[in-house]
């Protein structure tokens, strides 16, 4: 099982994974269109521009976005949200072990961080993810939203750390528990594309090409 889930299990899910970042960003595509132009005289646009970018007005919409964001109403969230999402990112790209298999798979790898740090950084995303739980069963407002699809999803991006964590200090069968961790990490890349998942993938595709309230800019595209 180890072997075939290192060798075509590892294609496959590579292959379902980038056929549906694709078939995800064709789909996003199809669903928005470009900005309309907005035809005015000079003098109207110089008086646009004059008043947007008055320093008092430019504070409060500032003020605004701030406390209308995340981390302006729910600061705890923010953070733990923060470091969840770049452990998410870090730890399994700069693991040594990860590398080492890079390199006997396709002849290259990544740097590396050290395995002190990539096992604090593990044991932290999994208190971020134990969080998220409790947040889930314990906030009414939260929990009234939850259904058994969220809890599934927060399972699946958490296995590879666990199972991750376990083989690194070898706690049980050791070529169990790697076969799981391996197999953990290639469900999680499958289902990526298809689910809520996805907004790691398309975090930054909708924050600056879409123009919206929670854009990081003015963005060319809008829904349609």
């Amino acid at each position: 099982m180890y072997e075939l889930a290192r060798g075509p299990l590892m294609w496959l899910s590579f292959i379902i994974f980038i056929f549906g970042i694709f078939y995800r960003t064709v789909q996003l595509f199809a669903l928005t269109r470009k900005k309309e132009a907005v035809l005015c005289t000079k003098k109207k646009v110089e008086k646009t521009v004059q008043k947007k970018h008055s320093s008092e007005e430019q504070k409060f919409k500032l003020l605004l976005a701030f406390q209308n964001s995340l981390i302006g109403t729910n600061p705890i969230m923010a953070i733990v949200s923060s470091i969840f999402h770049a452990c998410l990112f870090i730890t399994p790209i700069f693991a040594a072990g990860h590398a080492l298999s890079l390199y006997e798979s396709w002849g290259f790898s990544f740097i590396t961080l050290p395995d002190n740090l990539i096992d604090l950084l593990t044991i932290i995303f999994l208190a971020c993810a134990l969080f998220f739980l409790m947040r889930r069963i314990v906030i009414p407002r939260v929990k009234s939203i939850s259904t058994p699809y969220d809890y599934l999803l927060l399972f699946i991006t958490a296995a590879p750390f666990i199972t991750g964590f376990y083989a690194y200090h070898q706690y049980f069968d050791y070529k169990t528990v790697i076969t799981l961790h391996i197999l953990a990490g290639e469900l999680m890349l499958i289902v990526m594309p298809f689910t809520k998942l996805g907004h790691m993938v398309f975090f930054f595709f909708i924050r600056i090409l879409i123009g919206n309230e929670y854009s990081f800019g003015k963005g060319k595209r809008v829904w349609s």
